[in-house]
């Protein structure tokens, strides 16, 4: 059976492609679902590609992957220097997590170069755009081997 990955998206992702390119790119969330499936087709593995601007609802999908995943694949976006909420359901669950970002937050302003996340994280990806995605995924896979 294959290893199930929940790919999470936080605030804002699902203005992709429309929101501030200079930093964020062309690229649609519904690229990205894209580029997921099909690397998790090359590696084995099986997502379940997700985005909510709502920080409640990400802690909810987060604390039912218990039961439903074998890692997960965050982009937490805004909420990755305000949410405590996040980190603690994270840690929580105690599966392999994965950070992504598609900017370099430590090239951005000093308020994004903390996250909540990263100190949950079995690793961190930022800066690579969309391909950053696929990065975490190829991780992950090596993760859950």
């Amino acid at each position: 059976m294959a290893k199930r990955v929940l790919v999470l998206n936080g605030p804002n992702l699902n203005l992709l492609g429309m929101r501030e390119p200079d930093i964020y790119g062309h690229t649609t969330l519904s690229d990205i679902d894209a580029l997921c499936h099909t690397a998790a087709d090359e590696l084995g593995l099986a997502v379940d590609f997700r985005q909510s601007n709502h920080e409640g609802e990400l802690v909810t999908w987060i604390q039912e992957a218990r039961g439903t995943a074998d890692a997960i694949l965050i982009n937490p976006a805004a909420y990755s220097h305000t949410s405590v909420a996040i980190h603690d359901a994270l840690k929580a669950v105690g599966l392999p997590v994965a950070e992504v970002h598609l900017s370099n937050i430590h090239q951005r302003e000093p308020f994004r170069h903390h996250s909540y996340v990263s100190a949950v994280a079995y690793g961190v990806i930022c800066g690579f755009g969309a391909a950053g995605y696929r990065l975490a995924l190829h991780a992950l896979a090596e993760k859950l081997k």
